[in-house]
């Protein structure tokens, strides 16, 4: 695994098993975030991969995943194979909700992980180290569905600090705990805001419009049609 481009990010996995629900949510300075760190597939678990970034922990842990191995097997097998494995900062869920997560020695302070019960934040290249408690403290106490929930968290992490060098780009990734067969219905919900002054804002508003449409779409179906 060589060397990728540098990341400061801070992230969530989580799961929402009363929803049959799990994902990841994120947010950099970094242009399109969500076309790198955040990975998950219906069945199998959630990644996020972060800090210097190394993108393959996303689809690999998902095959390892897939192939039966737990999120702390899985994230073990490809740090040990990693000639770089101090710099990387990469969260792992399966589908059973274990999660693990490993912060590199090196990874460009303030950096940290804080797990719970089926979720973890973690958080490189942060103003301060309070970060990534406020994002696991509001996860704790915020009620909802998955999406509001990583969207709480995030914003708890912005107001206490967020990433040192500023903000840029953020993403949601959301897909089904148990697969349908069909793969267009398991990825429950992907936004990404690429570049914007103030992502955190904008990607709450986009889920809104989104869910909006959901609510509509629902509408045309029960009426026997739908709108595209």
């Amino acid at each position: 695994m060589p060397l990728n481009r540098p990341v400061s990010t801070y992230s969530m996995v989580a799961m929402d098993r009363e929803q049959g629900l799990m994902g990841v949510a994120v947010q950099s300075h970094y242009f399109s975030v969500g076309s790198d760190v955040p990975w998950a597939e219906a069945g199998v678990g959630a990644v996020a991969t972060q800090s210097i970034l190394e993108v393959s922990y996303g689809p690999f842990g998902l095959s390892l995943m897939k192939g039966g191995k737990t999120s702390e097997e899985a994230l073990r097998a490809l740090v040990s194979a990693d000639s770089n494995p101090e710099v990387r900062q990469v969260a792992m869920m399966d589908v059973t909700g274990r999660v693990s997560v490993h912060t590199g020695k090196k990874c460009i302070p303030e950096a940290g992980h804080e797990m719970g019960e089926l979720f973890s934040a973690q958080a490189n290249l942060m103003r301060n180290r309070d970060v990534w408690s406020a994002m696991a403290k509001a996860f704790r106490k915020s009620k909802g569905n998955l999406s509001d929930r990583p969207m709480e968290a995030l914003e708890a992490g912005e107001a206490a600090g967020g990433d040192i060098r500023g903000k840029q780009s953020a993403a949601m990734l959301i897909v089904n705990l148990r697969p349908t067969g069909m793969p267009w219905k398991d990825r429950v919900l992907e936004i990404r805001v690429e570049d914007h002054p103030e992502p955190l804002t904008e990607l709450r508003r986009l889920i809104r419009v989104y869910e909006a449409y959901r609510h509509a779409d629902r509408g045309d179906s029960l009426r026997g049609g739908h709108s595209a």
